[in-house]
């Protein structure tokens, strides 16, 4: 009940009705459409840390066993596949909406990774990079619809603002990682300690100072990247770079079972359904 309250409120203040929804004026044209986004639990945060850790290693496993251009054909086709996939899907899904940010996971580290080792662009470069580009998608994205919160995302367009803003946290997160870890020289460990205590910035702010949850929310998102991806490399990272040695693959396989249990687990007890869902039958 006291989850439900809380939904309400943050609901009302984005100036919507939970259930259904009514399309018209910035959000698009007349009908009524369903939230395909899940709701924010403690299970939504833990699955999206593992697949920024996953994602991480992955992309890293995937350039070196197959090369950099062949694995970012692969990340990309995965990427587009899975994103038409849940563009078009009628309504929330665990398995489609999860594989979507995993894919979104693999290929945003790629593309950061491309940045700084293809270009040559120091990762405090590419860390304001995206960090402006993440400003401008969340611009633009508000003058469009007038909110940024991801319970009112019922729309094809808000849809769209949705996953922009999902793939470019990503790059931003996975450069800002690499910035604290071996630019700044802090070690994956460290800095993985180090993202820990920031993401519990937003969360402490909006239980008690009032943080705006929008903005806590996405204050969140962007630290779990970092934090999720620190903590990866941490792990598959060879002990002469600081890390415990495990490889990527092994590391890899393991957040993909840890992955595939949690989103099953959610999908059996639709214990993440958004809440205008809750209630219905799967079609």
């Amino acid at each position: 009940m006291e989850q439900r309250s809380e939904y309400a409120r943050v609901a009302g203040a984005a100036g919507y009705e939970p259930g259904r929804h009514r399309l018209g004026g910035a959000g698009g044209g007349g009908g009524f459409a369903l939230s395909k986004v899940p709701e924010v639990t403690a299970w939504f945060w833990a699955t999206k840390v593992l697949t920024t850790g996953m994602g991480e290693t992955t992309s890293d496993f995937l350039a070196h066993a197959l090369g950099p251009v062949v694995a970012g054909a692969i990340g990309l086709i995965g990427l587009v596949s899975l994103l038409v996939l849940q563009l078009r899907a009628r309504r929330y899904s665990p398995w489609t909406y999860w594989s979507a940010v995993v894919m979104v996971s693999v290929f945003g580290t790629m593309a950061a990774d491309v940045v700084h080792v293809v270009a040559g662009v120091p990762y405090a470069v590419s860390t304001v990079v995206f960090s402006l580009v993440l400003t401008a998608v969340l611009i633009a994205w508000y003058r469009s619809e007038g909110t940024l919160s991801i319970h009112s995302i019922r729309t094809p367009r808000r849809e769209k603002f949705y996953w922009a803003t999902v793939l470019t946290t990503f790059a931003l997160g996975t450069a800002a990682g690499d910035l604290t870890a071996g630019s700044l020289h802090l070690g994956y460990f460290s800095s993985g300690l180090v993202f820990a205590v920031l993401i519990a910035v937003p969360a402490l702010g909006g239980r008690f100072l009032g943080l705006n949850p929008v903005a806590a929310f996405w204050w969140a998102y962007i630290l779990t990247r970092p934090l999720g991806a620190s903590f990866a490399d941490w792990m598959g990272v060879s002990t002469q770079r600081g890390g415990l040695g495990w490889g990527t693959g092994p590391v890899s396989l393991v957040l993909t079972v840890l992955i595939v249990v949690l989103v099953g687990y959610l999908a059996a007890g639709r214990r993440d359904a958004p809440a205008n869902t809750a209630g219905e039958n799967e079609a």
